[in-house]
C-alpha cells in the first residue's frame, strides 16, 4: 500500500476483534502480509489458529486466567513485562508487514501494562505502508488523535447479563 492509515476499534460492545482479525482475512485473501498481536488474552482463541492458517503472523503470548485488578504488584509487573515484550516484538516485524493488529492494547494500555509512550511511538513512527488496527475498550485522546479512521462497539444488551459465559468458538 501506499499510504497506511491509523484505525481504532474500541468500546464495550462485541466484535472489535472480529472485525480485526476479519480485516486480516481480507488482507491475507489479498497477498497482504498481515500481523495479529493479541494483549491481555488468557486463553488461546479460534481466530489465532485461523489466521496462522491463512498465514497471518499471530503472536498471543501465554497470560495469566486473571483479570489485572486480581493479580499481586508481582503478577502485574510480569504481566507488564509480557506485554510490553510482546508490543516490542510488534514494532520490529512492522516493516515487514502490510496490516499490523495489536489486539487490546488500549485496555493493555489503560489498565497500566503496556507502555503508553511506546505504543503512542508506535503509531506516530509506523512505516509509511502499514495499515495499523489498534483495539480496546477506552478511548485516548492523543492516540485518537492520530488515527484516521476511528469506530466504536456499543453494548445496546450482552448476554452475560443473563449469566451466559464466552462460548468457544463465538466469543473466543
Amino acid at each position: 500500500m501506499e499510504r497506511g492509515l491509523v484505525e481504532i476499534y474500541y468500546g464495550d460492545g462485541k466484535g472489535k476483534t472480529t472485525a480485526a482479525a476479519g480485516l486480516c482475512a481480507r488482507a491475507a485473501g489479498q497477498g497482504l502480509r498481515a500481523g495479529f498481536f493479541q494483549f491481555l488474552k488468557g486463553r488461546a482463541s479460534g481466530e489465532q489458529a485461523a489466521l496462522a492458517k491463512l498465514g497471518v503472523r499471530v503472536s498471543a503470548p501465554p497470560q495469566s486466567d486473571k483479570f489485572i485488578f486480581q493479580m499481586s504488584a508481582a503478577e502485574q509487573a510480569e504481566a507488564a513485562r509480557v506485554q510490553n515484550a510482546n508490543l516490542a516484538a510488534a514494532a520490529l516485524a512492522a516493516p515487514g508487514l502490510d496490516l499490523l493488529v495489536l489486539d487490546e492494547a488500549l485496555t493493555a494500555m489503560d489498565l497500566g501494562v503496556l507502555d503508553r509512550r511506546q505504543l503512542l511511538q508506535l503509531a506516530r513512527e509506523k512505516p509509511a505502508g502499514l495499515e495499523l488496527v489498534i483495539t480496546g475498550h477506552r478511548p485516548d485522546v492523543e492516540l485518537f488523535g492520530l488515527a484516521d479512521y476511528i469506530t466504536r462497539f456499543t453494548a445496546e444488551r450482552h448476554p452475560y447479563e443473563h449469566g451466559i459465559g464466552a462460548r468457544r468458538g463465538i466469543e473466543y
